[in-house]
C-alpha cells in the first residue's frame, strides 16, 4: 500500500516521541501490505474498526493514540485523515466525514 501524507505521521511522531516507534511500525507494515478488502486489514491489525465511508480507525501504541485513514483498495492508497490521542479522538463526532 502507498501512504498519502506520510509526512503527517513523521511530524506527529517527532512531536510525540512516545508514539514514534508505534507509528513507524504501523507505517512499515502498511507499506508492505497488499490489502484488497477490510478482511485483509483486519488480519493485519485485529483492532482496526471500519467506521464507514472507507474510513478506518487504528489503535496506536495500545490504545493511547488513534489514527484515522481512508483506504482506497482498488488503487492501493491509504490517506491519513487524523492522528491524535485517544482523548482527542473522542471529541470527533463522526469519523467517517473527516
Amino acid at each position: 500500500m502507498r501512504i498519502f501524507t506520510e509526512q503527517a505521521i513523521k511530524e506527529y511522531a517527532e512531536a510525540h516521541p512516545d508514539a514514534k516507534v508505534a507509528l513507524q511500525e504501523w507505517t512499515t507494515i502498511v507499506k508492505r501490505s497488499e490489502w484488497t478488502c477490510f478482511a485483509d486489514v483486519k488480519k493485519t491489525f485485529n483492532s482496526v474498526n471500519n467506521v464507514g465511508n472507507q474510513h478506518y480507525v487504528f489503535n496506536i501504541k495500545g490504545n493511547s493514540y488513534r489514527l484515522i485513514v481512508v483506504i482506497k483498495f482498488t488503487i492501493k492508497f491509504v490517506y491519513i485523515r487524523f492522528i491524535g490521542t485517544h482523548a482527542e479522538y473522542d471529541k470527533i463526532a463522526d469519523c467517517s466525514v473527516l
